[in-house]
């Protein structure tokens, strides 16, 4: 009874691309829930005033805020591109090891570049409209 063989502990297991996406997939829905009610906050602050709503640019003008706001902006984007990875999935398409394998680093690289891309235009917008 003592030499029977336990089951393998998930330390052992080796991390695939697919595990280690669907586990951001999930978390980085879990940090969009949090975003739309720390939205829902901002839209009542417009409501509630000038002193709450001065209050939310304080916040979100400091690091901390601009860190949350980053990282936000990657899970939407990220979110977003493993979605229509499982659209695909959901189609039939996909399925073979090398498709999953280059899938899930295309929804990686895509993530990180539309992120960079949209806080680029961001700050050119708020630079242009200083210049006009």
């Amino acid at each position: 009874m003592n030499n029977r063989p336990i089951s393998p502990h998930l330390l052992i297991y080796k991390p695939q691309i697919t595990s280690v996406l669907s586990i951001f997939h999930r978390i980085s829905g879990l940090f969009l829930s949090v975003g739309f009610i720390l939205l829902a906050f901002w839209l009542a602050s417009l409501i509630l005033g000038d002193e709450y709503y001065h209050g939310f640019l304080i916040f979100f003008k400091g690091w901390f805020g601009k860190t949350l706001l980053l990282g936000w902006t990657w899970a939407l984007f990220f979110h977003m591109a493993t979605g229509i990875r499982h659209l695909f999935w959901n189609a039939g398409y996909g399925y073979k090891i090398k498709t999953l394998t280059f899938s899930g680093w295309l929804a990686v690289i895509t993530s990180f570049v539309l992120t960079i891309a949209s806080w680029w235009a961001a700050y050119a917008c708020t630079c242009m409209k200083d210049l006009l």
